[in-house]
C-alpha cells in the first residue's frame, strides 16, 4: 500500500495535505493556461500588425501614384 500512494497515511486520517505531485499537477495547469492566454494574445497582436503594415503600404502606394502623375504633367 505505501509503494503505490505513499501518503495514504495522510488519506487514512482525513487530513487534506496535497501531495507534491498534486501540487505540481496544479502549477503545470496554470502554466499551461497561462500560455494558452498569452499565445491568443500573440495571434491578436500579429494580425493587427499585418492590419497596420497592409494600411501602410496601401497609403504609400497612394502617394507614390499621386507623386509619379505630377511629375509627368
Amino acid at each position: 500500500m505505501t509503494k503505490k500512494n505513499p501518503y495514504w497515511f495522510f488519506h487514512k486520517w482525513g487530513i487534506d495535505e496535497p501531495t507534491p505531485l498534486e501540487i505540481l499537477s496544479q502549477k503545470v495547469q496554470q502554466l499551461e493556461d497561462r500560455v494558452r492566454v498569452l499565445e491568443e494574445a500573440n495571434v491578436e497582436q500579429t494580425n493587427a500588425l499585418y492590419e497596420m503594415e497592409n494600411a501602410l503600404e496601401a497609403r504609400i502606394d497612394i502617394l507614390t501614384a499621386e507623386l509619379w502623375v505630377k511629375k509627368d504633367v
